[in-house]
């Protein structure tokens, strides 16, 4: 990434996917902030079989994280990923970065520092989408 940014080509660090208690989200963007023009943060969903793998790897890992995800993943508790927002607008503000929600339309200088784009909560702007294209096919 950073060969291609220093060559003038525009660059996205895609942080995907978060989970929850694991990924430093900050230290990553410190660590990328000078070598991309966006940086995206989606969140881990857990879908399909794979759930009981991610479960099983973090009660052996991390166990102390496993209300957390339990919360996350079986009672759909989304605080978890709002507390993150707020936390990551904050470390936004005070490091100078723009931050936005699920919207990567801005257009900046190359050499301006990155967009932070949140797709926390992607899969609910999505589901919106459907409901309307929904009800709009059945008006």
């Amino acid at each position: 990434m950073e060969a291609f940014h220093d060559a003038g080509v525009r660059t996205t660090c895609f942080i995907s996917l978060i989970f929850p208690g694991i990924t430093d989200v900050a230290a990553i963007i410190r660590r990328v902030r000078d070598h991309c023009n966006l940086v995206w943060l989606e969140n881990l969903n857990l879908r399909g079989s794979y759930k009981a793998d991610i479960f099983r790897y973090v009660s052996e890992r991390h166990p102390e994280l496993m209300p957390t995800y339990e919360a996350i993943y079986l009672h759909k508790d989304r605080s978890y990923w709002s507390a993150l927002d707020e936390e990551t607008r904050a470390f936004a503000a005070e490091e100078g970065l723009p931050y936005v929600r699920d919207n990567d339309s801005m257009r900046r200088p190359f050499d301006a520092p990155p967009v932070i784009v949140n797709h926390f909560f992607h899969e609910q702007l999505v589901l919106s989408t459907k409901r309307k294209v929904c009800q709009a096919r059945t008006a």
